[in-house]
């Protein structure tokens, strides 16, 4: 009985309806997702229905042309002539929005100090925030420019602080801030009027056009060229442009902040000053789908829909008037999600329903619940297109029919589905593999007598899948047996078995390209280092970088098998560069330690021909300060190379550039003899099944003698691979190889164990112990 309540809640959670709810609910709690979709709903509503600014409050704005040190302070001398002549005109009360500079005019500064004292409590100085700050972030007190002690123990202050989106739009402000433990009004706030609130913060009204904004420059009050009584009982702020950063206002692009600042009191005085976010408009929003979605009558539940989706822009609209601010974007996800949903859900249920044969399809058996103790089979029929190519486009459907009707009498079951490309599967009772298995062969033999479609005959060859997993979902069964039916087409079996390791195999390999990503990040991915050896000094004179793979599960990942699968993938070009990288970082560390060895590293034949190749490896190079003539370019023959010329013009491009280019496994391709006589390269590597058997093959020895003679005629230098043995060094010494390179000279190695190797030798060498 639980596990059926606990089954059934979990289907209603997935359905659409409910999804529609909780992811915006969720991403709502988790963080501001919708603020993108939020900030242009407020940007274009508040282009939308603009008021004036309103008429008690005037902006005297002081401007720049009196300061030669800073334009963002004004002199103590100007804001007290300022000052002085809107004392005369009786304001109601004075905000001094100016950073004054202080300190260099004894007169202008004490003539400051009595003009503020003047207006009495009055007056309070505005000081504002430096940066933008992001919303629930903390204010501090280097973020505001304070004023002096001097100015600030005469007169109340009061912040300017708002915080911004990603955009720099300002969006909320709290009532008061606390700087250095002690607390400061905001302006918006005392202008308002409004000390505190229901809660911390407000939101200013967008819809004030600040281009109403009342301005008198200073110029007009000092000379009395405005209209009188224009500040008398009014509240009038000295304002300063410049001083910080213009923010974002909503409709309006980017403002001087006192005019968020008006915004915000006119916003306070409304009814009520409350921000609730997108919940109340995703909860009404959601009841009205719920509504619609119970409904019967179309009509009815279209109109709910339509109420539903007017709700979204409509509640915030008409909840602004009185102060509440709504976000419409989270109940507009919400109708997406619904609606896509159920889009998405008819669609299925119309692809899963219909067919050209009357039948349903794959997709229907993928989603239905199968029995408990069933296989699932799938068979295929050969070359199905060309018979549908054949026959006219009327009698598609009539040949799907005819076979579905013979597996159906052959394995006494009634539903058959079709899908694309020839495939029909069923369900049976699961009966013991031998049983299963003549079971389908009598069901093939049931095809040997040709199709009769009109009057076309066709002979027929069928192959199946099956899969016997009971503990996989009914989609994965259905798709493993379809991939088996096809193996088995290909390899031209009667029937293929869907093993449950293969389909663990088949994930791991489907995914390759993702964990190579994640191995590169974690350290999984790594280069190994193997010294290649000067035949006549028997030093070390290169090491080649090697990629390795040591996977935590798997354990050691030979390198064939994700190289290959990194070029499938197209992500062969991000694990080359990483190699260059780690390769340069080796090098340089070497450099550093005595060590200028030449180092290599293997390019990959689907590079070669690309037009970014060349500018790619040179900006890493020159990036990290290394030297072209210390990398040697090992490439294999590009007979599977697109654009020979191309691969030939870029390699060309990059030994003219210092690098030493190598032929690998010269030998083994049939267009090595072709690409040598192509490139001019530096060096030749013998592969490895070659030199092996130098010693034991007469045929053998005679093609690497010969190589390195012709190598040398060239004036190719020629290296060695798969050296094993002591005899074999010496051989290929006596022959003229110039390096060599094997187990028997150093294994491939960690990078700090081949410096250990590395400083040993030296120690030897010169005799240190």
């Amino acid at each position: 009985m639980l596990n059926n309540a606990n089954g059934s809640m979990l289907k209603k959670l997935r359905s659409p309806l409910y999804l529609a709810l909780l992811i915006p609910a969720l991403l709502v709690c988790v963080g501001d997702w919708f603020a993108p979709m939020d900030h242009s709903f407020r940007n274009m509503r508040s282009k939308l229905d603009r008021y004036d600014a309103p008429a008690d409050i005037v902006v005297v704005s002081v401007g720049h042309a009196d300061s030669s040190r800073d334009t963002t302070v004004v002199s103590s001398r100007k804001l007290s002539d300022v000052l002085t002549g809107i004392s005369r005109q009786m304001p109601y009360r004075v905000f001094i929005d100016a950073p004054v500079e202080f300190g260099l005019d004894v007169d202008g500064d004490r003539q400051l100090l009595e003009a503020i004292g003047n207006f009495g409590r009055d007056a309070a100085l505005v000081v504002r925030n430096k940066r933008f700050i992001i919303e629930d972030s903390d204010f501090r007190s280097t973020d505001f420019n304070m004023p002096v002690p001097a100015i600030a123990g005469s007169v109340p202050i009061v912040v300017s602080s708002w915080y911004t989106n990603f955009f720099d739009y300002a969006i909320s402000s709290p009532y008061e801030v606390t700087l250095a433990g002690k607390r400061y009004p905001t302006l918006a706030s005392t202008l308002a009027g409004v000390p505190h609130g229901l809660f911390a913060k407000f939101v200013p009204d967008n819809r004030v056009d600040p281009d109403t904004i009342r301005t008198v420059p200073a110029s007009a009050i000092l000379m009395g060229n405005f209209t009188p009584g224009l500040l008398t009982g009014r509240t009038v702020i000295v304002s300063l442009e410049g001083t910080v950063p213009p923010i974002g206002y909503y409709g309006s692009g980017r403002r001087e902040p006192i005019a968020v600042d008006i915004a915000g009191a006119v916003a306070l005085r409304k009814p009520m000053a409350v921000y609730l976010g997108g919940i109340p408009v995703l909860v009404a929003s959601w009841l009205l789908i719920l509504a619609g979605s119970r409904a019967r009558r179309k009509r009815r539940k279209a109109a709910i829909y339509a109420l539903s989706l007017a709700v979204i822009p409509g509640l915030p609209l008409l909840a602004e008037p009185v102060g509440i601010t709504l976000q419409p974007s989270a109940a507009l996800f919400c109708a997406m999600i619904y609606g896509f949903s159920r889009l998405w859900q008819h669609r299925i249920r119309r692809e899963q329903l219909t067919n050209a044969s009357g039948l349903p399809n794959l997709m229907a058996l993928g989603a239905s619940q199968l029995n408990i103790g069933c296989d699932v089979v799938v068979a295929v029929i050969a070359r199905y297109e060309e018979i549908l190519a054949t026959l006219p486009k009327d009698l598609h459907g009539e040949c799907a029919r005819q076979i579905a009707r013979r597996l159906s009498v052959g394995s006494g079951i009634e539903t058959v589905f079709n899908g694309e490309g020839g495939h029909f599967a069923w369900t049976e009772e699961a009966r013991p593999l031998e049983m299963q298995l003549d079971h389908l062969e009598g069901l093939r033999a049931l095809f040997s007598a040709p199709l009769e479609i009109g009057s076309h005959k066709f002979d027929t060859n069928i192959h199946f899948g099956l899969d016997r997993n009971e503990g996989l979902d009914a989609l994965t069964r259905v798709n493993s047996a379809v991939a088996s039916a096809n193996d088995a087409m290909a390899s031209g079996r009667a029937v293929e078995l869907f093993e449950a390791d293969r389909l663990a195999e088949a994930s791991w390999e489907l995914s390759l390209h993702a964990r190579i990503d994640e191995g590169l990040r974690n350290g999984e991915i790594w280069l190994a280092y193997q010294t290649q050896w000067d035949m006549k000094t028997r030093r070390p004179s290169g090491v080649e970088a090697l990629i390795r793979w040591s996977h935590p599960t798997r354990g050691p990942i030979a390198p064939d098998a994700f190289i290959l699968q990194a070029e499938r993938a197209g992500r062969i070009d991000a694990l080359t560069y990483w190699v260059l990288n780690e390769a340069i970082t080796a090098g340089l560390a070497l450099n550093t330690m005595g060590f200028p060895l030449q180092m290599s590293i293997n390019l990959s034949a689907q590079m070669v021909d690309k037009a970014e190749l060349v500018p790619s490896i040179l900006d890493i190079v020159q990036r990290r300060g290394f030297d072209p003539r210390q990398m040697t370019i090992e490439v294999t023959e590009t007979s599977s190379v697109r654009n020979r010329p191309a691969a030939v013009s870029n390699l060309s491009r990059l030994r003219d550039r210092g690098f030493k280019l190598s032929i690998d496994d010269f030998g083994t391709g049939e267009a090595s003899l072709a690409y040598l006589a192509d490139l001019p390269s530096d060096e030749l590597k013998l592969d490895r099944r070659f030199v092996s058997r130098i010693l034991s093959h007469d045929r053998d020895h005679k093609i690497v003698s010969n190589t390195i003679t012709m190598a040398h005629a060239l004036g190719q230098s020629v290296v060695a691979e798969g050296i094993e043995d002591e005899a074999t060094f010496r051989l290929l010494s006596s022959m003229g190889c110039d390096v060599g390179q094997g187990y028997h000279l150093g294994r491939p190695q960690p990078f700090s164990d081949l410096c250990q190797t590395l400083l040993k030798m030296g120690h030897v060498q010169t005799g240190i112990v």
